[in-house]
């Protein structure tokens, strides 16, 4: 009985080890920016397309990776508490989605629609 146990872990052990071993960057490589743009949808109707919206709701875009991560985590994980549908939100992603979301919107130039919208509109 044991020995068929071992033998039926063994490939499911051997795929775990791969993929928390020799898979160190997991969270940020994982995921094609396609992919990640997919998952930032969810994220457009309260933070705008690329995190620009101004509003009661938070600009997210520039921010840095590392505090949006935390933010993001700290919702799925109840750790905040003035949270109106975030925790909610967070919880339908893998926390290694999650840090692909922070990285995809710090990567996003908080002031670059204002700057090009400027630029385009006509002079008086």
């Amino acid at each position: 009985m044991k020995r068929s146990i071992r033998r039926a872990a063994t490939p499911v052990l051997g795929v775990l080890l791969y993929v928390g071993v020799a898979s160190p960057g997991l969270a940020e490589d994982n995921f094609s920016s396609e992919q990640t743009s997919l998952m930032a949808a969810a994220c457009a109707n309260c933070h705008g397309t690329d995190g620009r919206l101004v509003g009661s709701v938070p600009t997210i875009a520039g921010r840095p990776a590392a505090v949006l991560e935390a933010r993001l985590l700290a919702f799925k994980h109840d750790e905040v508490s003035d949270t109106t549908i975030m925790d909610r939100i967070a919880k339908g992603f893998t926390d290694e989605e999650l840090a692909a979301l922070a990285g995809h919107f710090s990567a996003i130039d908080p002031q670059a629609d204002q700057a090009s919208e400027t630029e385009q509109e006509p002079q008086e």
